[in-house]
């Protein structure tokens, strides 16, 4: 049977200087004795000698030393022994000129010096081996070297240089093998005598420096006259060997890391390794995710504990600012990573589970459909779910139809893709990037509504009074083939040219004029702003192209989509209120301010703006409707959006039951634990595209030439002239002073300063009329 590689170890036998203390005195074989107790020879989880002290040797060593009643320096010297001078008992009397001895620098250093001369009443003068004179306390000398007087300072380097020689660990675990057999306690002099033979200054203080600096074999223990060593338990020093080491693999593995850090640093930009190269080695992906987490001030504190070594590895400050330049500066970010997404840990993949549920949907069948349909979004929208129709019936009256995309015909409610849609509450929607509730190639492709291709959908179909109230509604099932895919600009152009071919839309854009009147009488109040919409192109470039859109929600074609989709959520609450029906209605209580409080404001942003400042909360309800004040409408339900909205693919559920003959798949009670888990997550997402989307509209301003005017809208003061202002070119809200103006009014403005990353902007007013200024 073969040696074990610790057997091995241990027959490689002591090095020279372990021997040292083995050469003028006889050894013999170990006897028997019991099993517990360990032999040289034998394999043992230490590693260490072959050869064993005599049981005799050992006990002879140590009653002598003892014998002596620790008188531990040389009579003709006269100097106190080590054990007055190194027990924590040292004081100003027990210290003299020319004494050699050990002290605590710092909680990291302990220096060797020479006592120069005394400094107080109890502080003592020394030169260190640096040639450094400091002032110390007693309390920090740690040990002072017996059989010295007069010592020169010049020479603790020659004293350490020899001491390097005899600085052999080894000896540690060769002679506690040998005492932790008795358990017997040793003194440092008593420690040199065994190992290096005789207990003389250089000796002694190399046995000093082993065993007060072994964490594995030795525990320091005080008596009542001295200190002493103890030996560790065996199973303490198996575990102590463990941790040590754990602990070096850990220190070997973070220098491997750094270098691969600095190397991957020191690169080009273009040249950097791609993120994945991160993540591919667990060892190397937990400490750049320790890296990431400490960047957005999210990590445990195992992660804080680990990214603040590397940092302080590579010589940076522990911030969550250096952790976030590094990881930019190695290319695993890039320059305008949006640290949002993973300080709110926003699931942006999809598991493997999920993948493989949303490609067993994708054999299901399409019917066909002929009818002509428009679909109109922002030109960028990837998810398409809702689309219109509109005729003039003969009695002159106008229908509509809200086409709205059918996921549920693909999924079922509490399966694995629904309750992955859940836990995410909406599809994300960044400057960036789209993060959508459904799995790409279900939300992007066969779940969205498609121009010229067969598309099942739920169709609401509105016939309208003359006054734009309802008259009737139908909720059914329907397959349509969208004509036209529009664009809110393109839409609004058609419109414009008022073209015979494209009638639906007049009756559209008709409808869409008596439903905003007939919500006018019946007290809604307008909100309608100026917002801005940014698309970035190549954002992980440094400096990517930014694509700013300002969108006017008083664009005829926005106001059109905006009444059709009101005109849907009211009769969806209808269709529930005659039926019975749970389902997730909104409501909003009258505001207590009327809206003729602001009508001395101009139309526009200025009174849509007052308007919004005095909104009540909204409100809830899962059994019946609940009046909408904001809309002036008797109920409302989101269920346009079943694709990017969860909620609104709630009402899908309970309503195309409804149409199945089934019972809803869903209680009140049930709709309200489920909309409040995915309202959770609705807020998340909206404070991500709120703070993407002004981190990238002040990299806009920042890029802009400088001193560049802005009119800006004066929309609300804050205090004295203070002012709340719309920068109408870009559709952002910015606070500044204005010397002049009132609500309503428009100045001009200049950005002093606009820093994205720390969120920085400075506006300042720009007076151009110099005369009118002067008066």
């Amino acid at each position: 049977m073969g040696l074990s590689p610790m057997a091995a170890r241990a027959a490689c036998g002591c090095s020279s200087a372990a021997l040292a203390f083995f050469g003028s005195r006889p050894l013999r074989r170990a006897g028997r004795r019991p099993a517990a107790a360990f032999a040289w020879g034998q394999s043992s989880p230490y590693g260490g000698c072959r050869s064993r002290l005599a049981h005799s040797l050992v006990d002879s060593v140590l009653d002598e030393l003892r014998s002596r009643r620790r008188v531990r320096v040389s009579a003709k010297i006269g100097l106190q022994g080590t054990k007055e001078l190194s027990d924590n008992k040292i004081d100003k009397r027990a210290l003299q000129k020319g004494l050699l001895l050990e002290f605590q620098k710092d909680s990291q250093r302990s220096l060797l010096a020479v006592v120069e001369r005394p400094d107080g009443k109890k502080n003592w003068m020394v030169t260190d081996q640096n040639g450094i004179l400091s002032s110390i306390k007693p309390q920090q000398v740690t040990y002072v070297v017996p059989g010295v007087m007069n010592f020169d300072a010049s020479r603790i380097d020659e004293f350490l240089e020899k001491a390097q020689d005899l600085l052999d660990p080894t000896v540690l675990e060769c002679a506690w093998m040998e005492l932790s057999e008795k358990d017997k306690s040793i003194m440092v002099e008593e420690f040199a005598e065994i190992v290096y033979g005789n207990k003389e200054s250089l000796e002694s203080y190399c046995a000093h420096f082993l065993l007060s600096r072994d964490i594995v074999y030795f525990v320091k223990v005080e008596s009542r006259d001295c200190s002493m060593y103890q030996p560790r338990s065996p199973p303490q020093v198996e575990e102590l060997l463990r941790r040590k080491r754990a602990k070096e693999e850990a220190e070997k593995e973070l220098e491997e890391f750094v270098h691969l850090v600095k190397s991957a640093k020191a690169l080009p930009m273009e040249s950097k390794p791609p993120k994945s190269s991160w993540l591919l080695d667990e060892k190397v992906r937990q400490k750049i995710e320790a890296l990431q987490a400490y960047a957005v001030d999210a990590c445990d504190d195992e992660q804080r504990r680990l990214a603040g070594n590397i940092l302080k590895a590579m010589g940076f400050t522990r911030t969550s600012s250096a952790a976030l330049k590094l990881l930019i500066n190695v290319g695993y970010f890039p320059a305008h990573v949006n640290l949002d997404l993973f300080k709110y840990d926003v699931r942006t993949m999809y598991t493997e589970e999920v993948l493989s549920a949303a490609e067993e949907l994708l054999h299901i069948r399409k019917d066909l459909s002929t009818l002509k349909v428009y679909a109109i979004d922002v030109d960028e929208a990837d998810e398409l779910d809702d689309a219109l129709s509109a005729i003039r019936l003969p009695d002159g009256r106008i229908k509509v139809w809200i086409h709205v995309a059918d996921p549920t015909c693909m999924i079922k409610p509490r399966g694995i893709i629904d309750r992955e849609a859940m836990h995410r509450g909406t599809s994300i929607f960044l400057p960036t990037a789209t993060f959508p509730m459904f799995p790409e190639r279900l939300a992007m492709n066969v779940m969205s509504l498609q121009q010229g291709k067969q598309c099942k959908s739920v169709s609401v179909s509105v016939t309208l009074h003359p006054d734009g109230s309802i008259a009737e509604y139908t909720l059914e099932n329907s397959v349509i083939k969208p004509t036209y895919m529009l664009t809110y600009e393109s839409a609004t152009e058609l419109l414009y040219m008022s073209l015979e071919e494209e009638e639906e839309l007049r009756i559209l854009q008709e409808a869409s004029s008596i439903c905003a009147q007939w919500r006018r009488s019946q007290g809604s109040i307008d909100t309608a702003m100026i917002e801005p919409r940014i698309k970035v192109s190549n954002p992980d470039d440094p400096e990517p192209n930014i694509n700013l859109y300002v969108e006017d929600q008083a664009n005829p074609a926005m106001q059109l989509v905006s009444e059709m989709m009101v005109l849907c959520g009211e009769a969806v609450a209808a269709f529930g209120a005659d039926n019975n029906l749970p389902l997730p209605y909104r409501g909003h209580p009258q505001c207590n301010t009327a809206v003729s409080a602001f009508s001395h404001l101009p139309d526009g942003p200025a009174r849509s703006f007052a308007n919004i400042s005095v909104l009540r909360a909204a409100e809830m309800d899962f059994q019946k409707p609940v009046p909408h004040g904001i809309l002036g409408i008797p109920g409302y339900v989101q269920f346009t959006s079943p694709i990017r909205r969860y909620v609104d693919l709630l009402a899908h559920y309970q309503v195309k039951a409804f149409l199945r003959g089934d019972s809803p798949p869903y209680s009140a009670g049930d709709l309200e634990g489920m909309t409040f888990i995915a309202s959770m997550h609705v807020k998340v997402a909206r404070r991500l595209h709120s703070n993407s989307l002004r981190y990238w509209l002040l990299e806009y301003l920042r890029r802009q030439p400088k001193g560049r005017k802005y009119k800006a809208l004066i929309l609300k003061f804050v205090k004295d002239r203070m002012a709340v202002l719309l920068l109408v070119e870009v559709g952002m809200q910015v606070t500044t002073i204005v010397s002049r103006g009132k609500v309503g009014d428009e100045v001009s403005v200049a950005v002093d300063t606009a820093h994205p990353r720390d969120d920085i902007l400075s506006i300042r007013e720009v007076i151009e009329d110099t005369d009118d200024n002067e008066e």
